[in-house]
């Protein structure tokens, strides 16, 4: 039976049945096809189809293993298979369905750059660029061809027709900054270092932020008996913005006398390098099945890679496939500078499986192992927070804060995170405090506006002034559909209820499925004399799964209205605030 048909046959049955193989996909562990009776290769293919939609490409990988089993010559098996043994790193596996997808398609440009990669790592250059120059036809297909034919010309030590094949990508103005940084590592690693420093040069003018044109150009004025000029530029990193642990462990290192060894120290190194990179611009241009392509390929040429393996994670954080992340973290090398984040890492992906237990009991852990680790502290401090362990979160935020030492405008958040844990658990007095902190480090701040703007009103207190402060976080953001919210019950609790729900409304249009925001417009209806409107709201909020408490009280009011208006009630009787962090 031909597969086409075959397979359009059996996805109309599955979708007509509402299934669509879900019951037979356990996509967090292993794969249950057959207790399900779907092993067959239509079903394996459809179930592969879906959990690929999913991205849980080891399901997929393994569904599509086993429709290849069945039908082993399909060609649309065959590159379906190999896409995704590349996504989960299955190197071994990959080369050999490259070569089946090639037979198939020539052209096939990921098959070629695996094959080509295969005989890099095998010293095989020259077939290595006879594969290349059939996969250069898109321009990420011209400038990956391009950058790894460079490379095969460093292993036979060629550095002229290494830049002749990076000169290849002049013609395209944004592939510059691959041209000079492979230019400049190339004769560095075949020990030409006049070369190598006029092409540092240019690109250190054109990336002076980039964290890898740092780490290489400094790492190269180190070797070439200038630590001096490699430790101003350390230190012009370090002291702006973009600070990062590499650095500053490097920048350790030089100031303590330490010597340099070469960034790149294999023409396997130069080729993983040339893959991070590509990654990293694709993974930054939500390009998240390339860039996960790519970090996996930059990890089989240079196995360990400490940027490759954190920015696996990231791109598996970013996927929602948390277990992935994990392991990939887990891989960063204990002597690395990036490993503290990596662990970090690791709980935050923890927590959001739902394992808050494993993510608090790690991050416990590293904090025993550096107290002075800041980033571990606030991480906890996080998670505690969002399981409102207010409290608890509370003194891991007072311990960030001894730990920044001089406060800065960017502390400005600790401030305002404390605040919150402070006014959640009853501690007002010291949450104020917290909150006039932080717009003292930031005073156009919306978050904090808004917080201590509407705290205040909910208590009566600083009327005048709170609602200038909502005011202008609504200013600031006007499409944040919680400030403008904060703003419309904030005149919903000074009795205004026609300035309320000229508020609430658009807060409603902003965020139509909040289901505290359908809950305020409800009441600002009812206040206002449209009492079927306001059971539609109310409605709507129901509708829209409400925390449990708010639940019982939108029922009551579905079932029985607001209760009668006092005329006398202070503000701050009618609920409970919401403000959203």
């Amino acid at each position: 039976m031909n597969l086409q048909n075959s397979l359009k046959s059996r996805l109309t049955m599955l979708l007509a049945a509402g299934t669509m193989l879900t019951a037979g996909l356990t996509l967090s562990g292993p794969v249950s096809a057959y207790d399900e009776g779907i092993d067959s290769l239509s079903g394996n293919y459809l179930a592969g189809l879906y959990a690929r939609r999913l991205q849980d490409n080891d399901a997929a990988a393994e569904y599509f293993s086993r429709a290849l089993r069945d039908d082993p010559e399909n060609e649309l098996i065959i590159s379906r298979a190999f896409e995704l043994e590349v996504s989960r790193g299955n190197f071994d596996r990959s080369v050999k369905l490259a070569k089946r997808v090639v037979k198939n398609d020539p052209r096939q440009r990921m098959a070629r750059t695996v094959l080509a990669l295969y005989d890099i790592k095998a010293g095989k250059y020259a077939s290595a660029r006879e594969h290349l120059t059939h996969a250069a036809y898109t321009p990420l297909g011209q400038l990956t061809s391009a950058l790894l034919t460079a490379w095969a010309w460093a292993g036979e030590r060629k550095l002229e027709q290494a830049l002749e094949a990076l000169n290849e990508l002049d013609k395209t103005e944004s592939f510059g900054i691959y041209i000079s940084f492979n230019a400049a590592l190339i004769a560095d690693f075949l020990g030409k270092p006049a070369e190598a420093k006029r092409h540092f040069s240019r690109i250190y003018d054109d990336a002076s932020s980039s964290l890898r044109v740092i780490q290489a150009y400094g790492n190269y004025l180190e070797r070439t008996g200038k630590a001096d000029d490699a430790a101003k530029i350390y230190k012009r990193y370090v002291q702006g913005q973009v600070s990062h642990p590499l650095v500053k462990q490097t920048l350790t290192r030089v100031e303590s006398g330490g010597k340099a060894t070469p960034l790149i120290r294999s023409v396997h190194d130069g080729a993983a390098e040339a893959l991070f990179s590509l990654s990293s611009a694709l993974a930054d241009q939500s390009g998240t099945s390339f860039a996960l392509i790519y970090a996996q390929l930059s990890l089989q040429m240079r196995p360990g890679f400490p940027v490759a393996l954190t920015l696996l994670g990231d791109i598996y954080e970013d996927m929602k496939n948390h277990k992935n992340a994990i392991e990939a973290y887990e891989k960063v090398p204990a002597g690395s500078a990036l490993r503290p984040n990596a662990e970090i890492r690791v709980a935050i992906n923890f927590n959001n499986m739902g394992d808050e237990k494993k993510a608090e009991e790690n991050l416990k852990a590293q904090i025993e192992r550096r107290p002075d680790n800041y980033e571990s502290v606030v991480s906890l401090a996080d998670i505690l927070r969002g399981h409102d362990r207010f409290a608890d979160a509370a003194e891991y935020y007072s311990r960030a804060i001894t730990l920044a030492g001089d406060v800065e405008p960017r502390h400005w958040m600790l401030f305002y995170f404390r605040g919150i844990c402070y006014e959640r658990s009853k501690r007002w007095p010291k949450a104020e405090a917290d909150f006039r902190k932080a717009l003292e480090l930031n005073n156009d701040q919306p978050l904090v506006l808004n917080y201590l703007g509407y705290s205040w009103i909910d208590k009566g207190l600083n009327l005048e002034e709170a609602i200038g402060m909502i005011r202008k976080a609504v200013e600031l953001r006007p499409n944040d559909g919680y400030i403008v919210d904060s703003l419309g019950w904030a005149f919903f609790k000074l009795k205004n209820y026609a300035e309320a729900v000229q508020h609430l409304e658009r807060a409603v249009e902003l965020k139509p499925d909040d289901p505290v925001i359908n809950d305020h417009l409800g009441d600002a209806y009812w206040r206002s004399g449209r009492k079927l409107e306001a059971g539609f709201q109310w409605q709507h909020a129901k509708d829209n799964k409400p925390e449990p408490d708010d639940l019982v009280e939108i029922e009551e009011k579905l079932k029985s209205g607001l209760p009668a208006e006092t005329p006398d009630a202070a503000v701050g009787e009618e609920s409970e605030p919401d403000k959203k962090s």
